[in-house]
């Protein structure tokens, strides 16, 4: 049985430590759930440990919008109280409310 506590939960911004994008936490893993090939096409010096949770985003790099799926080593919590862009944010959130996206729909 796998023990595993998200650090961050959804509609937080978070930042990705390495390369130049941040988003909004729309589902977390509690541990690696993509497939193999995806693994595997991260060099292997770089590659996160599978037992981590991971974390869908709703991610905007400088001039696209897209999903990007990372392990929680590989990111930090975004304090800059500013908004995310991203274009399917108010699908699932409503307005940024003290740099959070408050849930717009009720979870089971």
């Amino acid at each position: 049985m796998i023990k595993t506590r998200a650090k961050y939960s959804l509609g937080q911004v978070v930042r990705h430590r390495k390369h130049p994008f941040r988003g909004v936490v729309f589902d977390v893993d509690a541990e690696f759930s993509n497939t193999e090939e995806w693994y595997q096409s991260i060099p292997e010096e770089a590659r996160p440990a599978k037992d981590q949770p991971f974390y869908h985003l709703l991610a905007e790099a400088e001039n696209s919008f897209y999903v990007a799926y990372v392990s929680e080593q590989n990111l930090i919590a975004d304090y800059s109280g500013e908004p995310v862009e991203h274009p399917d944010i108010y699908d699932m959130f409503g307005p940024m409310e003290d740099g959070h996206y408050p849930l717009q729909f009720q979870l089971n």
